[in-house]
């Protein structure tokens, strides 16, 4: 039996250890959080609060608010305070809860980003049977799922790593407890676990990435045939946003987490992983519903409720 102690804590090495790169950092990472928050809260109360919402398509993208708002709220708040005070440290349990909350929730969305793709396929490819494609029903099961392929996902990273032993090193090389920047520390032999680990993520990415090209396909063949040129405008400037999210999304997931770790830069990690983890839950809500009519409607509706409340 070798003598070794079990790690009980990790030290974050952050972003960055330049003092004079820290406040301007955390003001940045603050006014990001704030918008992430401010944009996804607001639009699920939008989508509660307004009757004329409560449709498939904003159905899911409340949704994809409220997850894009947890998976941020496991990370960024981490991030500042080891910016501004230098709080790093994390206990293990800690570094677990981080490390399932954010593949929860970061797996949810990639299962809401397939159930939107083939939402609008229904909506674009079927428009007079989409009420009987996409009934409540159907919507619920869809979201449910995803949900709970989200945590039945995370509960197998997570496990996969903390099954694992940690011997001495303990400076996790990430601003958070990512799972390859985790694993990487083992002093165990980890090869199996990161097979597991890459097999897992391929199929749900792969999965997931051919529900949308599908509907995107199908999508497209029946732009292709519309005589509309108004028509034309409107799919493509809905398959443009989307494809925005699905890129950024996608891109930073594939580049981190489906490649050997003998390949990995940690810096370069780093940076990959500030967009998906704060920059595209900021991004979202303007992505997918600011710009809709629908939802600048719904806003205005509310806050003129509110302020004839306030006046009487």
């Amino acid at each position: 039996m070798e003598n070794r102690t079990e790690v009980t804590e990790f030290i974050l090495l952050g972003l960055t250890n330049d003092p004079e790169l820290q406040i301007p950092l955390f003001i940045t990472f603050l006014i990001i959080y704030i918008i992430t928050l401010a944009g996804n809260m607001g639009m699920v109360l939008l989508i509660l609060l307004d009757s004329r919402l409560h449709t498939p398509m904003y159905i899911f993208l409340g949704n994809l608010s409220l997850v894009d708002l947890c998976y941020s709220s496991a990370v960024t708040p981490t991030v500042m305070a080891g910016l501004l005070v230098g709080d790093n440290v994390l206990s293990s349990s800690a570094c677990a809860a981080q490390m399932f909350c954010f593949a929860a929730f970061g797996s949810a969305e990639n299962c809401l980003l397939a159930s939107m793709a083939y939402d609008r396929y229904a909506a674009v490819c079927k428009p007079l049977h989409y009420s009987t494609v996409m009934t409540a029903s159907v919507c619920g099961w869809l979201i449910v799922g995803c949900y709970v392929i989200g945590f039945l996902n995370a509960s197998i990273y997570t496990g996969d790593a903390f099954s694992l032993s940690f011997c001495q090193d303990n400076v996790v090389h990430h601003f958070f407890c990512d799972i390859p920047a985790v694993m990487v520390l083992s002093c165990s032999d980890r090869r199996v676990n990161e097979l597991l680990l890459v097999c897992m993520v391929s199929f749900n990415i792969f999965f997931t990435l051919i529900v949308i090209c599908i509907s995107y396909l199908f999508i497209f063949i029946t732009i292709l045939k519309m005589h509309s040129a108004a028509g034309h405008r409107k799919a493509l400037s809905t398959c443009a946003s989307h494809f925005t999210a699905v890129s950024i999304f996608y891109g930073t997931v594939i580049f981190m987490y489906l490649q050997p770790s003998s390949s990995h830069s940690m810096d370069t990690d780093k940076i990959a992983s500030v967009f998906y983890t704060m920059v595209i839950p900021m991004l979202n809500p303007l992505v997918y519903s600011l710009r809709n009519k629908e939802v600048k409607s719904a806003f205005f509706k509310v806050h003129s409720a509110f302020i004839w409340g306030r006046q009487n």
